[in-house]
């Protein structure tokens, strides 16, 4: 999908996030965390999908929690904002895939093919992970703490640390 960038206009995100065009009624949007968003009705407040039908309105005017939107959930909710796991009956929002989290509870989340996750960026250490919390990335901050998080022990004795 293309990007656009703000060009300063009313109509625009704000600086920070990028519109994605083509679409009627909720609006996909870029974070600034490069993450999937809501884009809200002002087109200037890009939210987290997962901020959306969270109990808490987060745009200025509530369209994140409204009930047309919210009821009846993952159905309603644009596919745009829904990532679904290994198990069919299960599902996340789509910025939580490739977070380095075990979302899906199966890790489809962060390992599938379908999800096609970039490799442990910076501050992560790509291991077999022992806990269940990560599946093949745990943070870097975890390593040479004395404690096993790897299941082949690298994250004391290969890992350089934080």
């Amino acid at each position: 999908m293309n990007k656009i960038f703000p060009q300063g206009d009313g109509n625009a995100a704000a600086a920070g996030s990028k519109a994605l065009p083509g679409r009627e009624g909720a609006q996909p949007c870029v974070t600034q965390m490069n993450r999937t968003g809501f884009l809200c009705h002002d087109r200037r407040s890009c939210i987290p999908a997962s901020r959306v039908c969270d109990g808490v309105p987060t745009c200025a005017h509530g369209e994140d929690e409204e009930e047309a939107l919210c009821r009846d959930m993952p159905q309603r909710l644009p596919g745009f904002l829904v990532a679904h796991c290994g198990d069919p009956a299960s599902w996340i929002y789509s910025d939580q895939k490739c977070d380095g989290l075990n979302n899906c509870g199966d890790c489809s989340d962060e390992l599938s093919p379908v999800t096609m996750c970039p490799p442990c960026g910076p501050g992560w250490w790509r291991c077999p992970s022992t806990v269940f919390k990560y599946c093949s990335c745990i943070p870097r901050s975890l390593c040479r703490d004395h404690v096993q998080h790897c299941s082949d022990w690298s994250d004391e004795y290969s890992c350089p640390g934080p």
